[in-house]
């Protein structure tokens, strides 16, 4: 679905996209899961992203 919806913009729309999706999906899991779910999810996310970076 995100690949899809990523195919249809343009490259330099893309990573506004999504940055927004993110953001998106983090509130949807604070308001499901809660703020420590939530957080745990972003916490991981940025960790995977730091890891990635130092390779």
């Amino acid at each position: 679905m995100v690949a899809r919806a990523l195919s249809r913009r343009a490259p330099k729309e893309r990573p506004g996209f999504l940055r927004e999706l993110l953001a998106h999906t983090a509130a949807g899991l604070v308001v499901i899961e809660g703020d420590r779910a939530a957080g745990e999810a972003v916490y991981r996310l940025a960790d995977a992203v730091v890891a990635r970076a130092g390779r």
